[in-house]
């Protein structure tokens, strides 16, 4: 069985980056099925599955339902029916005002002086420990655990234990559903706890603000509270660490970096030829602001193994691209697909220093749109920045087939991937 912490069989075929992935095709709505069986409705056109994610009539909470059919093999935590992610309309509303003035774009931009330093510290060790080096443990791992604990004041958590709940928790093959159910208990009694502590004792941070604000405003049950608290520290340090692995395999990728480095470079009047992309992002803050929107919506969180999008279930009869979708219908809102949609975005050689003309699905769209997009953007633009300005011949210590992988999870980043300059 493969684990996060183990690589393919050697038998198996080498798994490629997923960047370099092929995409669903943007089209009209198809049919297709889970594979549990289920018949879901693909959408891979930017507009509808914009339309998809912020349709009233399309949601999470039926998915459900006591009639709905089954849409997944074995259980993870974003199918917990009591989380955030799975209530919609005004049940929804009342949850996410109580964590989202935390997370808005201005609340987030008050922590960039802390991440800031937080990234340049860690980037200094790494660069003080010389060449080579293992940079999945010593920057892209550590760096959002130390962020989401010191923002929920969680210094001194077990972060071997905090990968060990995280990764079963977004399984889908590398564990049982036995030993999935059971870690997912165990991260829930921890939340619980923890919980339980900060209505005692409350601080500054994010759980006792989550805490404060949910008793004043009884919107939230015990278990809701707990269940958006643990959810908060898996997607706290998931999203960002497996975009940051990520991000450096595409960067470091000796043929795409030269491709994006080409392209980026076509008709910038002054712009040196020798000058690449890597080096560019260390250079200036900007341009490593404009080159991680472009990660974010190139670059996959997952190979889409388990499902073909994000999933919601009509609740009544609608249009969608022309086609209209029954009520009780699942349908799978493909963003990967949509974020490559020709329509919208320029096709051909990527030019990572452009900017979005519309913005990219990645986080998803309307109500559900992830509370912590800011977060992971900052977290990545600051890291990305600081590694190339303290590292700019950073390259790629392992071919790109060799590099070994986290699988059998929602998402895929590199177990460990080592560089030298």
């Amino acid at each position: 069985m493969t684990t996060d912490a183990t690589p393919e069989a050697p038998d198996a075929p080498p798994l490629v980056p997923l960047h370099c992935l092929l995409r669903a095709e943007a089209g009209p709505p198809r049919q297709a099925a889970l594979p549990t069986g289920t018949p879901v409705w693909v959408l891979t056109r930017h507009a509808d599955v914009r339309q998809a994610l912020a349709h009233p009539d399309l949601g999470r909470a039926s998915l459900y339902a006591p009639d709905a059919p089954p849409t997944v093999l074995t259980p993870n935590i974003l199918d917990d029916p009591s989380s955030i992610l799975n209530s919609d309309g005004p049940d929804h509303q009342a949850i996410r005002r109580t964590v989202q003035r935390a997370f808005t774009p201005r609340a987030i931009e008050r922590w960039r002086p802390w991440v800031d330093g937080v990234v340049r510290e860690l980037v200094d060790e790494l660069a003080a420990s010389g060449s080579p080096a293992e940079v999945v443990g010593a920057l892209t791992k550590p760096l959002p655990v130390r962020v989401i604990s010191r923002l929920m004041e969680l210094e001194g958590l077990d972060t071997e234990r905090l990968g060990y709940w995280s990764d079963h928790a977004l399984s889908t093959t590398a564990y049982s559903a036995e030993e999935i159910r059971t870690a997912i208990a165990e991260f829930g009694a921890f939340g619980y706890r923890l919980v339980q502590e900060r209505r005692k004792n409350p601080g500054e941070d994010l759980v006792s603000s989550l805490v404060l604000a949910a008793d004043r405003t009884g919107g939230m049950t015990e278990e809701q509270i707990t269940s958006l608290t643990i959810g908060l520290v898996i997607a706290g340090h998931e999203t960002t660490m497996t975009s940051f692995g990520n991000a450096l395999v595409y960067l470091l990728d000796p043929e795409r970096a030269a491709q994006a480095g080409q392209a980026a470079q076509a008709g910038q009047a002054g712009q040196p030829e020798s000058a690449g992309a890597w080096q560019r992002i260390g250079a200036d803050p900007a341009a490593a602001a404009a080159a991680t929107e472009q990660i974010l919506r190139t670059v996959p969180l997952g190979d889409r193994t388990t499902a073909p999008g994000q999933l919601r279930r009509a609740t009544a009869d609608l249009e969608i691209g022309g086609v209209t979708i029954p009520a009780g219908a699942i349908v799978a809102a493909d963003t990967t697909a949509a974020n490559a949609d020709p329509q919208v975005y320029p096709p051909g050689p990527l030019d990572l220093f452009a900017p979005l003309g519309t913005p990219s699905l990645t986080f998803g769209a309307g109500p559900h749109h992830c509370l912590g997009a800011w977060l992971a953007r900052m977290e990545l633009e600051l890291g990305l920045h600081h590694l190339a300005r303290a590292l700019p011949e950073l390259r790629l210590a392992t071919p790109v087939d060799r590099i070994e992988w986290r699988t059998g999870l929602l998402t895929r980043s590199p177990l460990r991937l080592e560089v030298a300059w």
